[in-house]
């Protein structure tokens, strides 16, 4: 498949990335930011060009992205006002509050994914690898020696694919009782040095 992966995301695929990013993550954030309607407007308002990786079919179509964070930003943030501009004053506030209890910090030592995604019917024929690679090589860019994303128990798909790619992990949280908000138990840490041999 021809693909290209570009620096930054142009402003007429912003709605496909939106409702790329939701396909990959509404498992794990619909109850807290569906119905998917206002979630992909959500997405589609707050998604940061500057703060992603773009994969691009030869029709100019995107078939996969990845988001990272700096000291400036992320890519999937956004901040209350945006919740509440999409949800309302009542909805906006809770589900902030609920977002709050995921890890939303930036590592200044590492340089920090937000989120990988591919098209579902696209998968399985290495879009996830080049983003990965193009990730690499972005991080080194900015300086940093290792890279690191965390992943969720039930995707243990996306757990292989970084174990083959040299990631580790470093910790695991477990949400307890938050489980039943956002569909998953807990999230695994891992790390990759950017000096680790790539597959």
């Amino acid at each position: 498949m021809d693909v290209t992966i570009y620096s930054g995301l142009h402003a007429h695929l912003r709605p496909q990335a939106a409702r790329l990013y939701w396909e990959a993550f509404g498992g794990k954030l619909g109850r807290v930011l569906g119905p998917d309607t206002r979630a992909v407007a959500f997405f589609e308002r707050v998604i940061r060009a500057d703060h992603c990786l773009a994969a691009v079919d030869q029709r100019g179509n995107l078939v996969g992205l990845a988001g990272f964070k700096t000291p400036s930003g992320s890519f999937a943030g956004g901040v209350w006002g945006d919740l509440i501009a999409i949800y309302g004053p009542w909805g906006g506030r809770w589900r902030g509050c609920m977002l709050r209890c995921l890890n939303r910090d930036v590592d200044n030592d590492r340089f920090l994914v937000d989120g990988i995604c591919v098209a579902r019917e696209h998968r399985g024929k290495g879009i996830g690898t080049m983003l990965l690679a193009a990730l690499y090589d972005e991080a080194a860019q900015r300086g940093y020696r290792s890279i690191r994303l965390d992943v969720i128990d039930a995707n243990w798909r996306a757990r292989a694919l970084y174990e083959r790619q040299g990631f580790m992990a470093t910790r695991t949280d477990n949400l307890g009782l938050l489980r039943h908000v956002f569909g998953f138990a807990a999230s695994t840490t891992m790390v990759r040095p950017l000096t680790a041999r790539r597959d």
